[in-house]
């Protein structure tokens, strides 16, 4: 199916979008929409023609345990409210732990990398088909960035997605700003990507921008397309004409006059590749060599050892636990703090009242939190768990904003089960208002 160009949709740049001259469709993270009606704005673009796709970011296809039924139940539902023609979701892990490792379950709240070895990518197959017999509609896997690398891997990234395309039908979606991030953060050429994978399984195209700190990319999604990712985007396109092209846009959103020039930007891109023309037949019929394997082992023992191994590098990246052996311990520090930056940016919006009661100190306190209790329930619940462990604390020491931090707790708390430590901030709600 052509797509064309499109945008991601987002509840802040929802009107900017609507006003955009020719988008041919949009994008919407999945997660973000209720499973039985839909934004305003999303009905008028529907109205209007445009097609919408629900991407999910929280299936993780990528993990250790087989995708949870809840989760694809909400996306096949999404699917069916859109009449999208596909949906999409990432090759990741965002949690990890629990029964199959005897440790308690931890959310990472994040994009991880999936290590590229045979075990990890006969558990991914094996997600991969659970889900596509449950979704009402095709599937599509990005690529995602990576500030770490995984000791000992077998296969490159082009390798890992030529195989999982050819054992489960999968399509891709790639997004060249990610394979960018690769190759500052992990040496990874995007042109021998490109080689290797089959781009004739392509579904569409991710485009967005990011900021390069210290020698590290990150993958913002909150600053203007660079020419190198645009310079990406043109190799991918001497080789094939995708489907669709899209330009993602998650935070510290522009100008409407600023999205429409990056568009701009990306079309001319396209086009200016597509007019050269020799890119195609350059590499058209290259030789990719396909790795081989020994017979492989019992698919539970598979994901096992992909379990303990996800297990521990989550741990050390949320829980302070020592860094896994091979692994770049300065690397696991930078994205250490990446993630708890990024939760405590999220809980700030799912808990905007948070940082209003504790004003310029809600940052620190929040990490100093977030260094010793890994999210394990989702932001809302992690909001809840922060408020209370401030409240124990006698914190904040100012009284007022002490007795509003504890009415907010109360009113979102109260239909949970009491333990030992609500029955505390309740007793210090007590003493407040006995003042």
């Amino acid at each position: 199916m052509k797509l064309g160009i499109g945008i991601g949709w987002r509840p802040e740049i929802a009107d900017a979008v609507e006003a955009l001259a020719g988008i041919d469709w949009v994008e919407a993270v999945a997660e973000n929409i209720c499973t039985d009606h839909l934004p305003d704005s999303l009905v008028r673009l529907r109205a209007r023609g445009v097609t919408v796709v629900p991407h999910g970011v929280s299936l993780g296809l990528g993990g250790a345990e087989r995708p949870d039924a809840g989760r694809l139940a909400d996306l096949a539902a999404r699917a069916e409210l859109l009449s999208t023609p596909l949906v999409t979701e990432h090759i990741a892990f965002v949690r990890a732990g629990g029964p199959r490792t005897a440790s308690p379950g931890l959310e990472a709240g994040h994009l991880l990398p999936v290590p590229r070895t045979w075990d990890a990518l006969d558990v991914l197959c094996e997600n991969v088909r659970i889900a596509q017999d449950s979704l009402p509609v095709p599937l599509a896997l990005e690529n995602i960035a990576a500030l770490i690398s995984w000791p000992d891997e077998e296969l490159t990234e082009g390798q890992f997605l030529a195989e999982l395309v050819e054992r489960t039908g999968v399509r891709l979606l790639i997004d060249v700003a990610n394979l960018h991030t690769n190759h500052v953060n992990r040496g990874e050429d995007p042109a021998t990507a490109l080689d290797e994978l089959p781009v004739e399984a392509i579904a569409y195209l991710h485009v967005a921008g990011g900021v390069e700190k210290d020698g590290v990319w990150h993958d913002t999604h909150a600053h203007p397309v660079t020419e190198p990712v645009l310079d990406v985007l043109a190799e991918l396109r001497s080789r094939v004409d995708p489907p669709g092209v899209l330009l993602e846009r998650d935070d510290d959103f522009p100008p409407a006059e600023e999205l429409a020039r990056e568009l701009i930007t990306i079309r001319a891109t396209l086009d200016r590749a597509a007019a050269l023309g020799a890119g195609a037949s350059a590499h058209a019929g290259k030789s990719v060599s396909r790795p081989a394997r020994s017979p492989g082992p019992s698919p539970e023992s598979a994901r096992d050892r992909v379990a303990v191994a996800q297990t521990a590098l989550l741990s050390a990246l949320v829980a302070g636990t020592p860094a896994p052996q091979g692994f770049d311990r300065r690397r696991l520090g930078i994205q250490s703090r990446a993630l708890a930056a990024k939760r405590a940016g999220v809980v700030a919006k799912v808990a905007p009242e948070l940082p209003e009661i504790l004003g310029a100190g809600y940052r620190d306190a929040f990490l100093a939190y977030a260094r010793t209790r890994p999210m394990s329930a989702g932001y809302r619940r992690d909001a809840l768990d922060f408020a209370e462990g401030l409240l124990i604390a006698g914190r904040p020491t100012d009284d007022a904003a002490r007795r509003r931090l504890t009415h907010w707790w109360q009113d979102r708390a109260a239909a949970r089960p009491p333990r030992r430590s609500t029955r505390l901030v309740r007793a210090a709600r007590a003493a407040l208002v006995g003042r």
